[in-house]
């Protein structure tokens, strides 16, 4: 009784944002995911700080920094607010016919190219009135923006880890050699020393670093000539078809281009693509059914 006297007197919306902020580290971002001005999140946390006569958190050069008693807080603010999200959800349901709710989604290249197309296929039938907000961020700021519901899912590598989230396998595609329709290498076998020593274009989203096929190629004791590193895929098949250029690229986007394709020869990994959410998102119905969406997409591909 005590106790339902004492949360009787506090606005709840001041947890939502106590959240955001631990999650954004920034009054600005946690304002910007509230869909609220900063003043008004900054009033929020002035009351949070008199009821719990602490500062909560301290701005520093990287930006506000949690208290030992917010860090404390935390935990039991995230699990209310979840059970309450879910107490809600489980009221409302979700019915994808007739929702109108945009989902956002972080997503990597390959994983536009490879599975886009599909999904929205399945959106158009099932959900037509749904939007969908594709972007690519910092990998390190996923796991925020996921926490804080600036994002829905993220669609990456198995690289992108967090204790806070959970992922399931979604798609794994093998790595071809692509080049021009005429090319030299089109017309002979492909091998070890002929792929090496061809001058390749390299696509990665990463300003540097070696990619999969360079880790393949190493573990092996060889190393290829990059001679054009790109962030996309656009420009590549006209670059392909324009030069001598080779390109090791995923299977399931050289399908889709007028080149001409070649098994690698060497072994490779897959390029491994996984569905990530918060785990205080398990529970959310639309999430549920947008994550059973892409599952049945991506096993339509195989």
């Amino acid at each position: 009784m005590v106790g339902s006297m004492i949360t009787s007197k506090i606005d709840l919306n001041l947890f939502v944002v106590f959240e955001a902020i631990y999650a954004q580290q920034s009054l600005t971002r946690a304002a910007g995911v509230l869909h609220v001005t900063q003043p008004a999140v900054s009033s929020s946390l002035a009351k949070l700080r008199s009821i719990f006569d602490d500062p909560l958190f301290v701005r520093s050069p990287s930006g506000m920094n949690p208290t030992p008693l917010a860090r404390q807080l935390i935990g039991t603010v995230r699990d209310s607010l979840k059970n309450l999200d879910i107490c809600v959800a489980a009221r409302i349901g979700f019915d994808p016919a007739s929702s109108t709710r945009t989902f956002r989604i972080h997503a990597t290249e390959n994983a536009e190219l490879i599975l886009l197309p599909e999904l929205l296929s399945l959106l158009a039938i099932q959900a037509p009135e749904t939007n969908l907000e594709v972007i690519f961020m910092d990998r390190r700021e996923v796991a925020f923006a996921l926490a804080s519901g600036n994002i829905d899912l993220a669609i990456d590598a198995p690289l992108l880890s967090h204790p806070e989230l959970i992922s399931q396998p979604l798609y794994a595609d093998d790595y071809s050699c692509v080049m021009r329709n005429g090319h030299a290498l089109s017309k002979s076998e492909l091998n070890l020393s002929k792929f090496v020593d061809s001058r390749h274009i390299h696509v990665s989203s990463r300003l540097s670093g070696s990619g999969h096929i360079d880790l393949a190629l190493r573990s092996i004791g060889e190393q290829r000539r990059i001679a054009l590193r790109l962030q996309h895929y656009a420009a590549l098949p006209a670059l392909l078809q324009q030069s001598d250029f080779i390109a090791a690229i995923p299977a399931s986007i050289a399908k889709h281009w007028q080149v001409h394709s070649r098994a690698l020869p060497f072994a490779a990994p897959k390029l491994e693509l996984r569905l990530f959410h918060h785990k205080s998102a398990s529970h959310d119905p639309a999430l549920l059914w947008l994550r059973d969406l892409f599952s049945q997409g991506s096993a339509n591909l195989r």
